[in-house]
């Protein structure tokens, strides 16, 4: 029995409709129907358009009566929708005068901005009609899927191993072994292969719905496409092509089978989500959404109607606005509550922190309504913490103690000094204790720590490649950054010299092994564990192909590699003193400084001096660390190019050193298994190499 206030009032064709409720916005599943709820600020009308899936003319276009209309939220319920073959979009009539940032267009069909499904790109790469006049079509789903119990993890922070990864790259050659390449589905199957590696949470580049379609061109015989997504279309959707089911409209289904599956692994979600601009771009862009529903409400313009462009992307979404701030709000519980997604990681994030004005705010409403709302209270929340338009908050964006940072001075740093920059050893001496110049008032949970991500070389590109190379890419390689910081290990690109190869695997161990013993959060670039290469591509988001996909035969090639990575996490997770969030490097219950510097003689370094040779000392004390046995972990590192020979520290009575790795030989050991050493006094590493030393009974 329907209740009186869903009872049709109104009827056009074979439809009926009735004043709608307000809230949720977007399009919800009723008895006996589909609520629809959109909202503009200066619009003067507007039509709900239905569509026959795949249909070029719709079969129904309802005005929305002014009394179906409350504040500036138009919504309707209407009854008899065939819900799996229904596509549809909203027509707004309003003043059209782009120098005061007015865009209305009443010939365009748009798509609503809370569309929970979007059809149009539903199998990756197939070439778009450019004559479809509505090509980004909303999708109505149910919101019934059997989770079985599951939840978001809420793993601590401080435990985290980070796996940053493309979808699509992530099993998409054809050495993946996968049986559907680049999809949900895809990714599901490599969850052994995650677990076994050790990472308990991967974070995907974004997965809303995006167009691949946005700039697409062809250099030298290869189509270019929008490949990294960083262009979103719809900010409620799952990127249809990345799912095997879409062309089913099972694309939410496949996405949450897949995060379901992570989670029984105890593996998290992380989402990178891009609220810092649309795929509407400039003022050239397309009129997909927000620009022709309510421009001024959604964009940072100037005062000739013109978008600001903090993101180097054409638009600056309007974050601050009270509307877009809840709309922003609305997105990230979706995600929190219909996908059980773990955390965020906030592109350019800084964006977020600026008025209507473009100026950066010391208290930017979005960024402390984010960090204060009950829905996210459990969830990662990471901030790119710099921006297009040159502001830079690493160790500043506003926090209310729950925002961590990709730690970009913890990149630059390590880069700087691993390839023999000495001037670089006082700085990374704090970043190695978790940064405790920058994130004093938060711990060390608050640095994300990484030597790699998307944007930029690989591990191993990092260590072959003086110069960027992305001639591929069709700008004359000036993309990309031109500071990379990196070291070809004397001949730029592949090589046949062992000892050059030699030497790029140690120093890929050795920025390995300083990131995986450093206090903060650790994250990976996926495919730094086997040495996976771009070619000296350090901005391949345009490259679907060899480029971007990674090579899983080189994980047969360097499976010395792995194993020594898949080490190192696992002593991290074996040695809580290793993930410690707080700065108290005093003496504990070992009798020895919780952390401690040192130079080739222990107890010896001038912590303030250019130095190539240094290490570290943790000392785990059982009682703070509710360990069964005392434990020290001595990280020996030696940037320079010829050999040095470590003293040890003295160490209590009945224990002795072990090794667990180093990076010269890349032997190395899973917790427990390490091996003796015959010696208590000195320990000798050759050029550019590493250690790990654990002293135990």
């Amino acid at each position: 029995m329907k209740l009186i206030d869903s009872f049709p009032t109104h009827k056009i064709k074979n439809l009926e409709y009735a004043a709608g409720r307000v809230f949720p916005y977007g399009a919800s599943v009723i008895d006996g129907g589909v609520n629809f709820s959109v909202f503009s600020t200066e619009a003067t009308s507007c039509s709900l358009v239905l569509f026959h899936h795949g249909s070029r003319e719709p079969y129904a276009e309802i005005p929305f009566p002014e009394e179906f209309r409350i504040g500036d939220v138009y919504s309707m319920m209407v009854f008899g929708i065939n819900i799996e073959t229904t596509e549809y979009g909203y027509r707004f009539d309003g003043p059209y005068c782009p120098e005061q940032g007015l865009m209305y267009d009443r010939t365009k069909i748009l798509l609503d901005p809370y569309a929970k499904s979007v059809t149009g790109r539903s199998v990756w790469g197939r070439e778009p009609d450019p004559s479809d006049p509505f090509p980004h079509r909303g999708q109505i789903i149910r919101e019934d899927y059997d989770w079985e119990g599951d939840k978001p993890l809420e793993l601590p922070m401080s435990d985290l191993v980070i796996y940053e990864a493309h979808m699509r790259s992530l099993t998409m050659h054809g050495s993946s072994g996968v049986k559907h390449a680049g999809t949900y589905a895809g990714l599901t199957e490599k969850i052994p292969y995650l677990k076994d590696l050790g990472v308990n949470c991967i974070e995907l580049m974004p997965i809303f719905e995006f167009d691949e379609f946005e700039y697409v061109r062809e250099i030298g015989g290869r189509r270019l496409l929008n490949y990294w997504g960083y262009s979103t279309v719809c900010f409620f959707a799952p990127k249809a092509g990345y799912a095997a089911a879409a062309p089913f409209g099972m694309e939410a289904d496949e996405l949450k089978n897949m995060i379901r599956s992570l989670h029984r692994n105890g593996i998290e979600v992380i989402l990178d989500v891009v609220f810092n601009h649309t795929a509407e771009g400039g003022s050239s862009g397309p009129c997909i959404s927000y620009r022709g529903i309510d421009n001024r409400t959604y964009y940072l313009l100037d005062q000739e109607g013109g978008y600001l462009n903090y993101s180097g992307c054409g638009n600056t979404m309007n974050c601050n606005n009270a509307v877009v701030r809840n709309s922003i709000l609305d997105c990230l519980r979706y995600w929190v509550a219909s996908y059980h997604i773990d955390g965020f990681r906030f592109d350019l994030a800084s964006i977020l922190s600026r008025d209507q004005n473009g100026t950066p705010m010391a208290s930017p409403p979005i960024i402390e309504t984010i960090a204060h709302d009950p829905v996210l209270g459990k969830c990662k929340l990471i901030a790119e913490a710099w921006d297009a338009g040159g502001l830079y908050q690493v160790g500043h964006f506003p926090s209310w103690n729950r925002w961590s940072e990709w730690n970009g001075r913890y990149r630059d740093c390590l880069r700087v000094f691993i390839k023999g920059g000495a001037e670089a050893a006082p700085e990374l001496y704090l970043r190695i204790r978790g940064s405790c110049d920058l994130y004093q008032h938060r711990g060390s949970n608050a640095s994300i720590n990484f030597v790699t991500c998307h944007d930029g070389f690989t591990l191993y590109d990092l260590v072959s490649y003086d110069e960027k190379h992305n001639l591929a890419n069709g700008e004359e390689n000036r993309d990309g950054a031109d500071k990379n910081d990196s070291w070809n290990c004397g001949e730029e690109g592949e090589t046949g010299d062992a000892g050059i190869q030699f030497l790029r695997m140690r120093q890929m161990r050795n920025a390995l092994t300083i990131l995986l013993t450093s206090r903060g959060v650790p994250m990976l670039l996926s495919g730094d564990e086997f040495a996976n290469t771009q070619y000296g591509n350090n901005n391949a988001y345009c490259q679907d192909n060899e480029i971007s996909y990674l090579d899983w035969g080189r994980l047969e090639d360097h499976k010395d590699l792995y194993t020594y990575v898949r080490n190192l996490i696992a002593l991290r997770k074996a040695h809580p003193i290793l993930r410690s969030s707080d700065y108290d490097f005093s003496h504990n219950d070992t009798g020895y400084p919780e952390l401690s510097f040192h130079s080739t003689t222990p107890w010896s370094l001038d912590e303030s001096a250019p130095n190539l040779t240094f290490a570290y000392l943790y000392a785990e004390g059982k009682e703070k660390y509710h360990t069964e046995e005392t434990a020290f972990l001595y990280i020996l590192v030696n940037a320079h190019w010829e050999p040095r020979t470590f003293g040890l520290p003295i160490i209590p009575a009945g224990m002795r050193w072990h090794l667990a790795c180093e990076s010269s030989s890349g032997e190395s050991h899973a917790p427990g298994e390490e091996r003796a050493l015959d010696t208590y006094e000195s320990y000798g590493l050759i050029g550019r190499a590493a250690a790990v030393l654990i002293a135990k009974p």
